[in-house]
């Protein structure tokens, strides 16, 4: 069903519109649990199926973000020349079923085969979620609202850790795929009858825009920016340190510690950090009104580097509990960034780019901290930092690399982005 922009223009900033975000956010919860839920069954599945770090690595990270971030782009392309709601319908059905079917594997090949195709599936709702909030919602609330988008990943994940992991310690580890694929179904009902197709740039009286424009042409208009560049390297690295700690946190736990029950109990860090997702996205939209769009980067800024003293003190515990707290505590702020990163990539592209934006967004931090994260650094823990605490020293060196590294990028994002922005 869609909207004309004069009735558009009453759903704008509405109870409805704020309605449509908890539905879209419980959506991308309901992704989230089903991407995560690998990693909380990883040292159950590491060991009935004899794999290595490494390929521990390529079922989280790689077997996912490669389709995830190959279709990603024709889909945000899609998602701006057609309905968004349908894309995300669609993409919810089919990840919930191929989890469902995740639970019957009895080999490597089996699980990978049906993550590439929660990947597939996946890959069509953010970019088409983003460009769709964007007319939902007015630009100064941006901030606030992906973040309160992007908390959904927290959340997510949290329930995939706490409930997830608890019944895969009680039933096991199919039990558990089975269990977390089923409410994705029922939700895609909710959402086939609440969601509304809004016309795109409604939010923006001055928008000009011509959705006949090729897909090389819009390619090139957004690459062309050097603020995007440095958006998209930044927060890719953040997603290096996200992806990964959430990867190999279990093994850490078993490892090191030989507490690998803890590690459900991590669910709870995870709900906190969608949290810190939506203070920082309230603070964001507070640093722009005060001092301008670019100082949203500050945001990722802290992300980067106010963790690693956590993480570092973390890694190297002696305690399990004490480890738990403190990867946790860093995990909060490392994450952080979540919603600005996608909000401010709003303001840097017209209407009819956003979710092609988003696609290529996604594209990057799929594969630079999905896809090249885990593996790299299962391998690193399998032949370069050995002995006990070689887990930790592998994910030390990475965590305090991205740290530094996006906030580079970041600072001179700062410098461009007055010369980037489309609107405020």
């Amino acid at each position: 069903m869609s909207v004309n922009k004069q009735k558009a223009k009453k759903l704008i900033s509405s109870t409805y519109a704020w309605l449509v975000l908890a539905l879209l956010t419980l959506i991308y919860i309901s992704s989230f649990v089903d991407r995560q839920i690998i990693a909380v069954l990883a040292p159950q599945i590491q060991q009935d199926l004899s794999l290595s770090n490494f390929q521990v690595g390529i079922l989280y990270g790689t077997a996912f973000s490669f389709v995830y971030a190959v279709c990603g782009i024709p889909m945000g392309r899609l998602a701006d020349l057609y309905s968004r709601k349908l894309m995300i319908v669609v993409g919810l059905v089919v990840w919930s079923l191929m989890t469902f079917i995740s639970g019957f594997a009895t080999s490597l090949t089996f699980l990978i085969v049906a993550r590439f195709f929660v990947g597939i599936s996946e890959s069509a709702l953010s970019p088409a979620v983003y460009s769709l909030l964007a007319d939902y919602f007015k630009p100064k609330q941006r901030g606030t609202v992906f973040s309160i988008y992007a908390a959904g990943i927290f959340v997510g994940i949290g329930v995939a850790f706490l409930g997830g992991g608890s019944i895969a310690q009680v039933y096991g580890w199919r039990t558990s795929l089975m269990a977390v694929g089923v409410p994705g179904l029922l939700i895609a009902v909710i959402g086939w009858f609440l969601i509304k197709e809004i016309p795109r740039g409604a939010t923006q009286t001055d928008a000009r825009y011509d959705l006949e424009s090729s897909f090389g042409d819009v390619l090139r208009y957004i690459l062309k920016k050097k603020t995007v560049i440095f958006h998209f390297l930044g927060f890719s690295f953040l997603a290096f340190t996200g992806y990964t700690i959430l990867g190999f946190v279990g093994i850490v736990l078993k490892d090191i510690h030989n507490a690998a029950s803890l590690t459900p109990q991590y669910g709870w860090f995870m709900l906190a950090t969608g949290l810190s997702v939506m203070v920082s996205g309230k603070t964001a939209d507070w640093l722009a009104s005060k001092w301008g769009g670019s100082y949203r980067f500050v945001l990722g800024m802290v992300a980067g580097l106010v963790c690693l003293p956590l993480y570092y003190f973390g890694l190297f515990a002696e305690s399990a509990t004490t480890a738990l707290i403190l990867i946790g505590l860093a995990n909060v702020i490392s994450s952080s960034y979540n919603g600005v990163a996608a909000a401010i990539l709003q303001y840097l592209v017209k209407p009819n780019m956003r979710a092609l934006a988003g696609g290529l967004y996604l594209f990057i931090i799929s594969v630079i901290g999905f896809g090249v994260g885990p593996p790299l650094t299962g391998w690193l823990m399998d032949t370069v930092f050995t002995g006990h605490y070689g887990p930790a020293k592998a994910l030390m060196l990475v965590f305090s690399s991205c740290g530094i590294l996006a906030s580079i990028c970041f600072w001179k994002a700062m410098g461009t982005y007055q010369d980037d922005v489309e609107i405020e």
